[in-house]
C-alpha cells in the first residue's frame, strides 16, 4: 500500500506494525490536530511531515526536486521500519510552524542580576518550544558574601534556583507537560553543603540536580584529605571541607531522595571537541549531554532489537544492517540542524557552529534477549562496548563523508580534530546514549541501554479491574515453547521477576533478568562499556532495592569513577502503602446509616454538630508541593476532625488539601469510620512524591492518610508514629503518578517515563 505526496511515492508499511500503545501515544503526544484538538494526521502523514522537511535541507547543498524526494523517501523508510527515530521535538514539531527540532540546551548564568534573570527569560522561550534546559549556578557568588553596587549581601545559588524553579512552574511545554532543568553546582563552591540538600524537603520539584565533582576532590576523598573551596567571584580560596564528610553527605542525599547526581567534570571537559570556545560546566536534564553555554544538541536513537540476522550457529547482530543505519541517521541529524529553528540567536550561532549530533541506541535489552544473552553477564557488557564502539567509529565516518560533501563544522579549527589527518569532521559530536521512553514505546522496544522494567505486571483500570500485560517477547517465546498461561502471568506479575520459577526454563529465566533482579555493579558495567565508545554521555539509572545502604550507593559512586563514566544517577526504592499497578479493593463499612440490604438511605446521613472542644495533634510532614501541617482531632465520639495547613507554596495545593480535609472531616462526624478513609488515601500519587523520615510521601493526599495513621498510632499506645510506609514490593521504582494519564512513572535514564501515555518529565 502506498501514498502519493506530490511528486513522492511513500510505502504505507508504518500502520501494520504500529502497536496499540504506540498508536495511542502517537495520537495523544505527536501528530498533528485541528482546532477541536482530534488528530489531523494519521501516523504515516507525521512521518511523511518530517520526511519530507528534513529532506529539504538537501537544497542547502544544491540538491534537485528529484534528490530531495530521493532523501524523503529514505528518511521515511528509516523511520516507519522503526530502526531509527529522532528526538521527541523533531517528530512533534518538524514541518510544523513552530519547527524547534532539538530536546536539549544549556544556557549560562553569570553572576550579575542582568544575566540571571536574562537566563529566566531563555527559559521560558526553550520550555515553550518543547526543550529541557541545563544551568550551571556556580558562577554565582556564595550566600553572605558582599554586593557592593548595593552594599548588600548576596542570597546565594539555592535561592537564584527558586527563581527558575518557579518560572518553570508557571510555563507548559507546548501546553502538555512542564519543562525539565538540570541545576549544576561544582564541588568546591563555598554553598556547596546546601545546594547537596536542597530537594530534601521536596522543593524544586521541576530540577533534577547533579554535583560537578573534580577529580582533585574524589583524590582527597581516596586520600582522606580536605579540599579547598573557592570563591567564583573572587576567584580565591573561600576555606576548606572534608572531601569524605561532603562525599557521605552527597551519598546520603542521593540514597534518600535519588538526588543529587554527580557529573564527573574533568573528564567531561577532556572530551570537550571545542575546547577553545570554552569549558563545558553543565548537562542537560538528563545528564547524558554536556554542553556549552548556549549549546543545543539534537538526538536520535537506533533500535537495536532490529538489528538481528539468523545464521546457522544462531542469531546474530546484522552489522551490515546496523552500519547502513548508522550512515543514514548521521545524514538525517545533520540534516535537522539546517532546518531546525532555534529559540535563540546565540544558540542558532553556536549549534551551526559546532553541528553536534548525539546517535545513540534503544532495544538494548531486547537484543540481548533475543540473543540469549543475560544483561548481568560479561558477554553482554563486551557486546555492547563492541557494538557501541561500531556504531561510533560509523558515525564517524558518515561525519567524514559528510565533510567532504558540505565541508567541516565552522568551528573546526581550534578543536580536538583539527591538524588530525583524516579527521575532516561535519559534526564536533557524534554519539551519546539518550533516554527513549517515549520514543521505545512508538518503536516497542526497551529504553535506552536499560534493562526490562518488568516481564509481566498488573494495572489497575477503571472500577478496578485488573489487566496482566506482559511483554511482548516473553509472551511469543512462552507460547512457542509451551509454558504461556494466564495464570503464570499473573504469578510472575506477583513475584516480579521471572528467577526463581520453576515453571519458566532456566535459559528464559537468564535473558529476561528485570532491573531488579540485577545488581547495582552491573548497571555500573554497562554503562561504562557504552561509555567507552560515547562521545557525550550515557543516560542511565543505577536501580537500587529499598534494602539498599547508603554504602552500597557509595560502592557505585566508587566504580564508576574508576570505570570512566561521566556521571552517574541512582535510584532507590521508595516505601509506600498501596502501589497503581497493584492495588486490591480493600473497603470496610461501620454499618452506621445503612438500611437492611446494607445500602446507605440517600440524605438520611448527616454529619453531628462540631464540638465546641476537640483535642488533637498536629505533625508536619514533607509533601512534593512543601511541607504539609496536618491536625487530626477528636470529640468525646472519636475522631471528628482534619485540618491542613500547607507551608509557603500556597495556591492550588493548599485549596486542594483544604477541600479534602473539609470533606474528611465531613464524613468523620457522619459516623463514617477512619479506616477506610485512611486506606483510600493512601497511596494516592501526583506527579511530584517526596522522601519524608520514614519513606516515601506520594502526594498530599497520602500525606494527609499517613498523619491519620500516626494520630490513631498515637492515641492507641501514646507513642509517636514516624514510619511513613509499611511495604515495598517490586514495582518500588515508580516515581509518582503521571500527570496527563494518571498512571505510574517508571524512573529510567535519569528520567520519569508513563509508558501508558509516553509522559516524559524531561525534553
Amino acid at each position: 500500500m502506498t501514498e502519493t505526496t506530490g511528486a513522492t511515492e511513500y510505502s504505507r508499511t508504518i500502520d501494520e506494525i504500529l502497536s496499540p500503545n504506540s498508536l495511542k501515544v502517537l495520537q495523544r503526544r505527536y501528530l498533528n490536530k485541528d482546532e477541536s484538538g482530534e488528530a489531523a494526521e494519521q501516523p504515516s502523514d507525521m512521518f511523511i511531515r518530517v520526511a519530507e522537511n528534513i529532506a529539504a535541507a538537501e537544497r542547502t547543498w544544491g540538491a534537485d526536486d528529484t534528490r530531495v524526494a530521493e532523501v524523503s523517501r529514505d528518511f521515511y523508510e528509516l523511520m516507519t521500519s522503526l530502526e531509527f527515530l529522532p528526538n521527541s521535538p523533531t517528530l512533534m514539531n518538524a514541518g510544523r510552524d513552530l519547527q524547534q527540532l532539538s530536546a536539549c540546551f544549556v544556557l549560562p548564568v553569570e553572576d550579575s542580576m542582568e544575566s540571571i534573570f536574562g537566563a529566566v527569560r531563555d527559559t521560558a522561550l526553550i520550555h515553550k518550544s518543547g526543550g529541557g534546559t541545563g544551568f550551571s549556578f556556580s558562577r554565582l557568588r556564595p550566600a553572605g558574601d558582599q554586593v557592593k553596587s548595593t552594599q548588600g549581601v548576596s542570597s546565594g545559588p539555592v535561592s537564584f534556583m527558586r527563581v527558575f524553579n518557579q518560572a518553570t512552574e508557571a510555563v507548559k511545554q507546548g501546553g502538555t507537560r512542564r519543562g525539565a532543568n538540570m541545576g549544576v553546582l561544582r564541588i568546591d563552591h563555598p554553598d556547596i553543603l546546601t545546594f547537596i540538600k536542597c530537594k530534601a524537603d521536596g522543593d524544586f520539584a521541576n530540577f533534577n540536580i547533579s554535583v560537578a565533582v573534580t577529580e582533585e576532590f574524589m583524590e582527597a576523598v581516596k586520600d582522606g584529605t580536605s579540599y579547598t573551596l573557592y570563591n567564583p567571584r573572587a576567584k580565591e580560596p573561600a576555606g576548606e571541607l572534608d572531601a569524605r564528610q561532603v562525599y557521605d553527605l552527597i551519598v546520603e542525599m542521593a540514597w534518600a531522595t535519588g538526588d543529587p547526581g554527580i557529573i564527573f567534570i574533568d573528564r567531561i571537559n577532556r572530551d570537550n571537541p571545542t575546547p577553545h570556545l570554552g569549558e563545558i560546566e553543565s548537562t542537560n536534564p538528563c545528564g547524558e549531554q554536556p554542553l556549552l553555554p548556549y549549546e543545543a544538541c539534537n538526538l536520535g536513537s537506533i533500535n537495536l532489537s532490529r538489528m538481528v540476522r539468523p545464521t546457522e550457529a544462531g542469531p546474530d547482530v546484522d552489522w551490515d544492517r546496523l552500519a547502513d543505519i548508522v550512515h543514514r541517521a548521521v545524514r538525517f541529524l545533520d540534516n535537522v540542524i539546517e532546518v531546525n529553528n532555534y529559540p535563540l540567536p546565540q544558540i542558532d550561532e553556536l549549534a551551526r557552529g559546532n553541528r553536534k549530533i548525539g546517535l545513540g541506541v534503544m532495544g538494548w535489552a531486547d537484543l540481548l534477549i533475543k540473543l540469549g544473552l543475560g544483561y548481568d553477564s560479561d558477554p553482554a557488557v563486551a557486546l555492547g562496548e563492541k557494538i557501541m564502539g561500531f556504531i561510533d567509529a560509523e558515525a564517524k565516518s558518515a561525519s567524514r563523508k559528510l565533510a567532504e560533501e558540505r565541508g567541516r563544522f565552522p568551528n573546526f579549527e581550534g578543536s580536538i580534530y583539527d591538524g588530525v589527518d583524516g579527521s575532516a569532521m561535519r559534526n564536533a559530536t557524534v554519539t551519546t546514549i539518550a533516554p527513549t521512553g517515549t520514543l521505545s514505546i512508538i518503536a516497542n522496544c526497551s529504553s535506552g541501554v536499560e534493562p526490562l522494567f518488568a516481564v509481566s505486571y498488573v494495572r489497575t483500570v477503571m472500577d478496578n479491574d485488573r489487566l496482566v500485560e506482559v511483554n511482548p517477547l516473553f509472551e511469543e517465546i512462552a507460547v512457542k515453547r509451551g509454558f504461556y498461561s494466564r495464570e503464570l502471568m499473573a504469578l510472575i506479575a506477583d513475584h516480579g521477576s521471572v528467577r526463581g520459577i520453576d515453571e519458566v526454563p532456566s535459559d528464559v529465566q537468564t535473558a529476561f533478568v528485570t532491573a531488579h533482579d540485577i545488581e547495582p555493579d552491573w548497571h555500573i558495567r554497562m554503562q561504562a562499556a557504552f561509555q567507552k565508545y560515547c562521545d557525550n554521555a550515557v543516560s542511565k539509572t543505577v536501580n537500587f532495592g529499598h534494602e539498599a545502604t547508603p554504602d552500597d550507593v557509595r560502592h557505585v559512586y566508587d566504580l564508576a569513577y574508576t570505570l570512566g563514566v561521566k556521571g552517574v544517577t541512582i535510584y532507590r526504592d521508595g516505601s509506600k502503602d498501596n502501589q497503581v499497578l497493584s492495588t486490591g479493593k480493600t473497603a470496610k463499612a461501620s454499618g452506621e446509616g445503612l438500611d437492611a440490604t446494607g445500602q446507605g438511605r440517600v440524605g438520611e446521613i448527616e454529619p453531628r454538630p462540631r464540638p465546641s472542644i476537640t483535642v488533637g495533634r498536629t505533625e508536619k510532614i514533607q509533601t512534593g508541593c512543601g511541607n504539609l501541617y496536618v491536625t487530626v482531632n477528636w470529640d468525646e465520639q472519636g475522631m471528628c476532625e482534619v485540618f491542613t495547613q500547607m507551608g509557603k507554596s500556597g495556591g492550588c495545593a493548599a485549596s486542594q488539601s483544604e477541600a479534602l480535609s473539609r470533606m474528611i472531616s465531613v464524613a468523620l462526624r457522619a459516623g463514617v469510620d477512619p479506616e477506610p478513609i485512611m486506606k483510600h488515601l493512601r497511596g494516592i500519587r501526583c506527579p511530584s512524591p517526596c522522601w519524608a523520615e520514614g519513606g516515601k510521601v506520594l502526594s498530599c493526599a497520602d500525606a494527609v492518610g499517613i498523619v491519620m495513621e500516626h494520630a490513631v498510632e498515637y492515641r492507641e499506645t501514646g507513642a509517636a508514629g514516624s514510619a511513613v510506609s509499611k511495604h515495598t514490593d517490586m514495582l518500588d521504582n515508580l516515581s509518582g503518578a503521571c500527570p496527563e494519564c494518571g498512571g505510574s512513572l517508571e524512573h529510567e535514564s535519569g528520567c520519569s517515563v508513563c509508558r501508558s501515555c509516553g509522559y516524559s518529565k524531561c525534553a
